[in-house]
């Protein structure tokens, strides 16, 4: 830490530049009036030890000065005076620290300039973690895929950065990655800078779900002993991410048209009126126009939610996607974990492709990290691909298939399930037994 003295007696001056000096980690030039001080302000210290009691400039102005050049810079004051009238008008107008000249002076000193390290270390880190955070939310980073159906979705997100204010709803079933877009699209807008706030609408009981928006005042309802912040706020300036919209009950619709119409809030059991500056990307795995039909949602605030509307396609439609996705969970599962590199064999491959993933990329990304766990050698083969998902009736029926192939998928099934008993499933069926036997025959050959 680069630390500036400012102080005319000389011995004081000398005092406090041998008293820093003694920890090596702090660089100190030490100066007797203003104007030397002032001149070499380019230099950009972290922090001023500032007398008040200057010889051709006040204290004050030199404040001011110093935080006209950089705000940033932490300037602890000294003087002979305990005034506190004085201490405080120059804290309000930025100084971090007021202290005394007496007796107590070098370990007030040290201690002050300790927080302000501690301080200034924290800054760095968050701005570190901000980094890394918007490196990682580099969408081209964070959203694996080739397939025209992703590229689409790019096109979109694209739009979104660019348009910092216009809301986002996004749409796709459960593990095609809708808060992965959400956060992608907040890290990289203006908006990165303020907080991403996510809330799942359908974990949160709905008697607590408006103080957990909007916040509450002390003593609005049992248990509320203080004031409470709500995500709106804690958002100002940043993103709130509502997931599964659908699920919001219906009076709480009203409220939250509302504040979508005056971008203003109050709190539960308040009466101020609270301005709000945050952008609202909402996302659901239910068709809301459906469900607008259906009336479970209103009409009027599902438009002022729809703003930039992104459709995430299912795994299934983004088959080309489906390898990359593949390599690049057990690249980052091995190094997550200190594995060697594993290679998929062409089986593998095969197996993976075709299955139809109902769980999406969420599934994939199970099936194959537990593949990374089950081999025994660099090679991930199809014993170690392991679909725990079973096909529902309506995924089944999705499937373009003719009549032959139904009926063999179905007998396929209730051979298995029955341990190959051709009497049994035959029974089952209410079919021959050769047709049976001819199936399996085809498929030993086969």
């Amino acid at each position: 830490m680069r630390i500036n003295v400012i102080e005319d007696d000389k011995v004081f001056n000398k005092l406090i530049e041998h008293t820093l000096k003694l920890n090596p980690d702090y660089e100190v030039q030490s100066y007797f009036n203003g104007k030397d001080f002032i001149r070499n302000l380019n230099d950009n210290p972290d922090v001023v030890t500032l007398d008040l009691g200057l010889p051709d400039f006040t204290g004050n102005e030199i404040l001011k000065k110093i935080k006209r050049f950089n705000p940033e810079i932490d300037v602890i004051v000294i003087s002979g005076q305990d005034d506190i009238s004085t201490a405080v008008q120059l804290l309000k107008e930025g100084a971090y620290d007021y202290i005394t000249k007496d007796e107590n002076i070098k370990d007030r000193l040290l201690h002050s300039i300790q927080n302000i390290r501690k301080n200034k270390n924290l800054k760095n880190e968050i701005s570190q973690l901000k980094s890394e955070i918007s490196n990682k939310y580099q969408y081209k980073n964070a959203i694996i895929g080739d397939s025209p159906a992703i590229k689409e979705v790019f096109a979109l997100i694209d739009k979104a950065i660019k348009v910092p204010n216009i809301n986002v709803s996004v749409y796709g079933e459960t593990g095609t990655g809708k808060e992965l877009i959400a956060k992608t699209i907040h890290y990289n807008s203006p908006r990165k800078d303020s907080p991403f706030i996510a809330v799942n609408m359908g974990a949160i009981p709905k008697e607590l779900i408006e103080s957990e928006l909007f916040g509450h005042e002390k003593g609005a309802f049992t248990g509320a002993i203080t004031s409470k912040k709500g995500k709106f706020e804690e958002a100002d300036g940043g993103t709130v991410f509502l997931d599964e919209i659908g699920e919001m009950d219906f009076n709480l619709q009203v409220k939250l048209l509302r504040v979508l119409q005056e971008r203003e809030i109050t709190r539960v059991g308040g009466n101020a009126v609270i301005k709000i500056n945050t952008r609202i990307i909402t996302a659901t795995n239910k068709d809301l126009a459906e469900e607008v039909r259906a009336g479970n949602f209103r009409e009027d605030l599902y438009y002022r939610l729809l703003g930039l509307p992104i459709h995430l396609p299912p795994l299934k439609d983004r088959r080309n996607d489906t390898l990359l996705l593949t390599q690049h969970f057990i690249a980052a599962f091995c190094k997550e974990n200190g594995l060697e590199k594993l290679e998929l064999t062409p089986a593998a491959k095969k197996k993976i492709l075709s299955h139809r993933f109902p769980g999406n990329v969420r599934e994939l990304k199970a099936v194959v990290e537990l593949g990374a766990v089950m081999t025994n050698s660099n090679i991930i083969d199809q014993e170690h691909i392991i679909f725990n998902s079973t096909q529902s009736e309506e995924d089944l029926f999705n499937e373009e298939m003719t009549l032959k192939e139904f009926t063999e998928r179905i007998i396929r099934h209730y051979l298995k399930k029955y341990n190959n008993n051709v009497l049994l499933v035959a029974d089952k069926l209410d079919m021959g037994k050769s047709t049976i036997y001819n199936l399996l025959k085809k498929d030993k050959e086969g």
